[in-house]
């Protein structure tokens, strides 16, 4: 109910103020650094599904950023499905990226070292991120991946309360021998976690859909909700599978490889007119 209030009112904000920024952001858009037009963009469509793109470098992190995309999500692919970036890597994006788009950092497939991933957590968040990512690999149980959860979350917020913390699980979660990702909005609630994230942890061209069908997908975002949680849904989404993914209601879409050249999340890199398809689709669905 409560965030049913919330999303009501930003409506109706929206609505209210929707006129006055169309009007300073787009007059002369046709004369305006397209750039400039997307940050506009970001700033006034709050409602829509938000797509996070997840650049490895600041080349990647500009063709993201140039096409549109609502959130940079820093990682690096080689390490993982949820792979960490360097510290430096993470401020050199923050930099670059204007204000009105958000930065998440991933902070690697954690095993279940609490003490480890706290402090990860912190040097991601004093980096620049506003998204702190955790990827749930190595806690067995509930109540081992709520105490690893509330490490990050406590350290977080001391640093900043306004940082976010990101809670990922894995729909392959029978072969990554991980949690259920049923589990896991429970276990973001209890924690204090923001948003709570299902992922793919084999990257081996199969994606989500192979492993929770629509209906699946649903279940987890209204339980997400439920409990007053920001849900993302990620796992080698392919662009025909976006207007899916907003249908169930996934407030965010995670995506690296259908914005690579190639659809190659290793070799490729991340290509703006890709990104723009993406983001054109998400708009449509």
């Amino acid at each position: 109910m409560q965030r049913f209030a919330q999303k009501n009112l930003t409506k109706i904000l929206f609505l209210y103020f929707y006129k006055i920024l169309h009007e300073r952001y787009f007059v002369d858009a046709a004369a305006t650094d397209h750039s400039k037009v997307i940050y506009a963009t970001n700033l006034i469509s709050p409602l829509r599904m938000k797509v996070l793109i997840s650049p490895k470098d600041e080349f990647e992190a500009t063709e993201a950023v140039n096409g549109g995309a609502d959130i940079i999500d820093v990682k690096n692919p080689i390490e993982g499905s949820l792979g960490a970036n360097f510290p430096w890597v993470i401020r050199q994006i923050r930099s670059l990226v204007p204000h009105s788009i958000e930065v998440s950092a991933t902070i690697g497939d954690f095993p279940h070292l609490p003490g480890s991933a706290s402090l990860a957590a912190l040097g991601a968040a004093v980096s620049g991120a506003n998204y702190v990512k955790v990827g749930l690999k190595g806690s067995k149980t509930r109540d081992d991946a709520i105490f690893l959860m509330q490490g990050v979350t406590r350290t977080v917020k001391e640093y900043d309360t306004q940082t976010k913390v990101v809670l990922a699980g894995y729909a392959d979660f029978r072969r990554a021998s991980t949690l259920d990702p049923f589990l896991l909005p429970d276990v973001a609630r209890t924690a204090g976690c923001d948003v709570v994230m299902v992922d793919t942890f084999v990257k081996d061209g199969r994606g989500i859909f192979d492993f929770m069908d629509e209906a699946a997908c649903r279940q987890f975002v209204e339980e997400g909700h439920t409990r007053n949680l920001d849900v993302a849904l990620a796992g080698s989404i392919k662009l025909p599978e976006i207007p899916i993914l907003k249908h169930v209601g996934a407030d965010i879409v995670g995506i690296r490889g259908a914005a690579c050249s190639h659809g190659d999340r290793l070799a490729g890199t991340i290509q703006a007119e890709s990104v723009r398809a993406l983001m054109a689709m998400a708009k449509q669905a």
